[in-house]
C-alpha cells in the first residue's frame, strides 16, 4: 500500500516539475520588452495597425500609415462607419511625436525577446481626452 502512495505522489510531484518547466519556457518566449530608441522617420515608416483605447469605450482598430518626410494618416474603424485624420510625426530624444489635426501624443518603439516591434502611443485630444494605441507593422 505504501508503494501506491509513494508513486502516486512521485506522479503529483512529476506532473508540477513538468507544469512548471512549461511555464517558465512560455515565459521565456515572452519575456520583457526593451524601448527602442528610433534614429529616424525612416525607420518606422510604413504602415501600423492596432487597437486605440479610450476610457469607457470599446477599443477601436486603427491603421497608421506614416510616409517618409513624417506625415501620417490615420483611420479608425470606429462603430458606425470610420473616421480619419492626419497629421506630422518628428523623432525627439528617441520617441515619436505626433501632432495631429485632432490632438498629439508620443511614441515608444519597443521589441520583444522574438524581435516583434510594438508601437505604444499615449495621446491628448484637443477635447482633452485621453488615449492610448498599441500598433505593430503591418506586412504589406
Amino acid at each position: 500500500m505504501r508503494l501506491n502512495g509513494l508513486r502516486l505522489s512521485w506522479t503529483a510531484l512529476t506532473a508540477v516539475v513538468v507544469g512548471l518547466v512549461i511555464s517558465l519556457a512560455s515565459c521565456a518566449k515572452v519575456g520583457p520588452v526593451t524601448q527602442v530608441t528610433v534614429p529616424d522617420v525612416k525607420s518606422v515608416t510604413g504602415t501600423w495597425k492596432g487597437l486605440v483605447y479610450r476610457s469607457g469605450v470599446e477599443p477601436d482598430r486603427v491603421t497608421l500609415t506614416i510616409r517618409e518626410d513624417g506625415s501620417y494618416d490615420l483611420v479608425s474603424d470606429q462603430r458606425p462607419g470610420t473616421s480619419a485624420g492626419r497629421g506630422k510625426l518628428v523623432i525627439a530624444d528617441g520617441r515619436l511625436l505626433f501632432e495631429g489635426e485632432r490632438g498629439r501624443g508620443v511614441g515608444t518603439l519597443l521589441r520583444n525577446p522574438g524581435g516583434d516591434l510594438v508601437m505604444n502611443v499615449d495621446a491628448t485630444l484637443s477635447d482633452n481626452s485621453v488615449l492610448t494605441a498599441k500598433l505593430f507593422p503591418s506586412n504589406p
